[in-house]
């Protein structure tokens, strides 16, 4: 399997925080195919302990999250497509597949080949290697599909880019049509947490960020052509909070108080 170097934290950051709340906190998520990659895992992430319980939970809470849009998604189309960009290790496949539909995962060609090592595309699945900020992958996704709905998932990815970016992104996503997207996101006072806190614990505190939005409905005008806000919602509203550290469940509370996490659908 490929080495991954310099990317190696980042891309485990997600899988680590699934990894724990299947162990610990199954009430906010449980991921068999996680537990069952444990063991092909270097063991020097695996043993590391600079990540609190808050930080871990933050990671699987962005994945609760996403399922729970995707099971809504499929719930009223259930022949609908889902495309996760940025993918990484996300394993959401094997949470939220209903048998029927067809799943995309788009990342960088080296992130693409190590995803491969480990989770091995099933039938109804499709590997993309390329830029998310380009759109093969969208021509590619809807040539295959032609008129079934699509939603896209976005997690852990905007933060590091400019808005003028992430609004080119979503602008062209939908010139491809009725598209929903999902995304996680900050507004200005998470960032600057963002920047002190969750970044320096999972070792990254040198990494560049820039993207965040105080409301959604300004970031749909500026995205034009009739862009809709299904929804912004708090990122730890439909978290369990039973069995959690009182200092996790504190910082859950402040950041939904203030808005300082949350998560975004547009639909386009």
């Amino acid at each position: 399997m490929q080495t991954l170097g310099v990317v190696e934290d980042t891309l485990f950051v997600p899988m680590l925080g699934r990894i724990y709340a299947s162990e610990h906190c199954p009430q906010i998520l449980y991921d068999k195919k996680a537990l069952e990659l444990k063991n092909k895992l270097p063991s020097d992430l695996i043993e590391q302990k600079k990540q609190n319980q808050y930080i871990l939970l933050a990671s699987a809470s962005r994945s609760a999250n996403m399922d729970r849009f995707i099971r809504s998604f499929l719930k009223r189309g259930p022949n609908g497509v889902i495309v996760q960009l940025g993918c990484g290790l996300e394993t959401t496949y094997y949470r939220c597949d209903n048998g029927r539909t067809r799943w995309y995962a788009v990342d960088l060609p080296h992130v693409i080949e190590y995803r491969r090592g480990l989770l091995p595309e099933t039938e109804r699945e499709l590997y993309i290697s390329g830029d998310a900020f380009v759109k093969e992958w969208i021509k590619k996704v809807c040539n295959d599909v032609l008129d079934a709905p699509i939603l896209v998932t976005v997690g852990g990815l905007f933060h590091y880019f400019e808005e003028h970016k992430v609004v080119a992104l979503l602008r062209m996503i939908g010139q491809f049509g009725n598209m929903e997207v999902v995304f996680d996101t900050v507004n200005k006072r998470g960032m600057t947490m963002m920047k002190k806190k969750y970044m320096k614990q999972v070792g990254h505190a040198d990494a560049q960020m820039f993207f965040y939005v105080d409301s959604a409905e300004e970031l749909a005008a500026k995205i034009g052509s009739n862009v809709k806000v299904i929804a912004e919602e708090p990122y730890y509203r439909y978290i369990p909070k039973n069995g959690l550290r009182l200092s996790t469940k504190v910082s859950m509370a402040i950041s939904d108080q203030f808005k300082m996490v949350k998560m975004i659908c547009l639909k386009t």
